[in-house]
């Protein structure tokens, strides 16, 4: 929905003093999240080639699959949107057509990152990037093809695999020319790195990706906005915990034959109603019965 009453996603990144942005993966989590009074929440695509498809992270998903997610999750919350589109779906022409699909179905930035195909998590190992010069045409492309100005473009370089933290930066920098809104530097390796990516650039925001068994070290809030991120994203907390959690309560079910021993694990059935608005919806089917 992103209301429009709302502050936007430039304008959350603006004032907030690190901008804790959860990933989720589909529309119910993303209503917990907008429940839970996060300012704005993250379409991952790792979440969803994991749940939907059951599959890993390597560029899985098709541009209608993520567009029908994002349009499924904007539906559901008056927040803003953020989505990650991979490497675009392909070079800058086919970004420009991205763009306009994942904008027209929500979203208030679109993510593209540098690595060449097959891409893959950028936790993973053996990420191979394109040259600078056709990224930054990609992002010249989402720039110039985006509808509204307050539809941000996020550019995500992959170089600290491959080719060291020196190329990551420079391309930081390179795009953040190419008009990126914000810069998304993947990867890093330690708190020295992240302090160094975190001032890079210091007139276009920085986004730091937090992911439990990452390359990335875990830190605080207070640190990583004091080395100069403006948003900090948990692309996948929120899965990871859902893994845990049906792992947990199956378990119990499979070893018990009941749900008895789990039952402190469940959300009650009145707070899933709540969740998915049945009350809302019992409303209109008393408005308009026959």
């Amino acid at each position: 929905m992103n209301d429009p009453a709302r502050p936007s996603l430039g304008e959350l990144i603006a004032a907030d003093g690190g901008l804790l942005l959860p990933g989720v993966a589909n529309a119910l989590t993303a209503r917990i999240a907008e429940d839970l009074g996060f300012g704005a929440v993250y379409v991952t695509g790792a979440g969803v080639t994991n749940t939907y498809l059951g599959l890993p992270d390597l560029a899985l998903v098709s541009l209608p699959e993520m567009a029908a997610h994002v349009a499924a999750v904007t539906d559901a919350v008056d927040i803003p949107v953020a989505v990650d589109a991979d490497t675009g779906f392909g070079n800058a022409v086919a970004v420009s057509r991205t763009v306009r699909v994942l904008e027209k179905a929500g979203a208030s930035a679109v993510q593209l990152e540098d690595q060449a195909a097959p891409k893959r998590c950028g936790h993973f190992d053996g990420q191979e990037v394109i040259p600078a010069q056709e990224m930054a045409q990609k992002i010249r492309a989402a720039v110039d093809s985006r509808r509204s100005a307050h539809t941000l473009v996020i550019a995500r370089t992959d170089a600290r695999a491959r080719h060291g933290l020196g190329e990551a930066l420079e391309r930081a920098a390179l795009y953040a020319e190419a008009g990126a809104d914000v810069l998304f530097i993947e990867g890093l390796r330690s708190r020295d790195e992240l302090l160094a990516a975190g001032r890079a650039v210091p007139d276009v925001p920085k986004l730091a990706n937090m992911v439990e068994g990452g390359k990335t070290p875990l830190l605080p809030r207070d640190e990583l906005t004091a080395m100069g991120y403006s948003v900090l994203l948990y692309a996948n907390a929120a899965m990871q915990a859902a893994i845990l959690g049906t792992q947990t309560v199956l378990a119990g079910l499979r070893d018990a034959g009941s749900l008895a021993p789990v039952m402190d694990r469940l959300a009650p059935w009145e707070e899933r109603q709540r969740l998915v608005r049945r009350a809302e919806y019992e409303e209109l089917e008393r408005r308009y019965e026959a």
